[in-house]
């Protein structure tokens, strides 16, 4: 079974490919340009290097958010244009479980994937780490750095920090022993949408490229500042 999974929720890109369980490439990048110069050519490449076409994939992953709005909507609209033409079946990867994976070998470890989502908030997700699998704890949510800190002070030194949003959270969750992850292992890539999208494809969670929609824990900034001057209004 072939599966391509594609990252763009933050200011990294990345595509990857697996078969059986087994990664057969991917391609990161880390650069200016955005991610609608990178992925679809990204993509396009990885599978010409590995000898594939899109037709053979027999499933599309992308992380579908939370993240960057921008970057979450370039990476859906990139799985669309490659599965639109066969059909080929979706799946949308949580960006926060996508972050955990990277955790997934540090056995009875509380993984704590944190993204910085400004405004004084992260997102986050925590999970558990039994038997080499990840086992969630509590849905991906919003919420401030002092709100995480007070639930996650009982699990000490087994909490790890992982996500761009974790060196945020470290700076005084670590005066309790909390750990920071390597940053090799810390933040989101396509092998993890990849890997994690293969499994839902084998349990039939799968949607239609036109069903495939992002996930959003927050208004965008325009709309949340337009909601704002409304209720402001209405209270004059």
């Amino acid at each position: 079974m072939l599966i391509v999974g594609i990252e763009s929720s933050a200011v990294a890109a990345s595509v990857a490919a697996v078969e059986d369980g087994r990664l057969l490439g991917e391609f990161y990048g880390n650069t200016k340009q955005t991610h609608s110069q990178t992925l679809l050519p990204m993509a396009e490449n990885l599978l010409r290097t590995l000898g594939r076409k899109p037709a053979e994939c027999d499933g599309l992953a992308v992380s579908h958010g939370p993240g960057s709005f921008t970057g979450v909507r370039i990476g859906i609209a990139c799985v669309k244009g490659l599965a639109f033409p066969n059909q080929t079946p979706c799946v949308g990867i949580s960006t926060l479980e996508a972050i955990a994976f990277g955790g997934v070998a540090c056995e009875g470890a509380i993984v704590c994937a944190v993204m910085d989502a400004r405004c004084g908030q992260v997102y986050n997700a925590l999970f558990q780490v039994e038997n080499g699998r990840l086992t969630r704890l509590c849905p991906d949510r919003a919420l401030s750095i002092a709100q995480l800190e007070e639930e996650c002070r009982p699990w000490g030194n087994r909490l790890l920090l992982l996500g761009d949003g974790a060196e945020l959270c470290y700076r005084s969750f670590q005066e309790w022993g909390a750990r920071l992850a390597p940053e090799a292992m810390r933040f989101q890539r396509a092998a993890s949408v990849a890997l994690l999208g293969e499994q839902k494809v084998l349990q039939g969670c799968t949607v239609t490229p036109d069903a495939l929609n992002p996930v959003y824990l927050r208004l965008p900034q325009a709309e949340r500042e337009l909601k704002k001057r409304q209720e402001k209004g209405a209270g004059l």
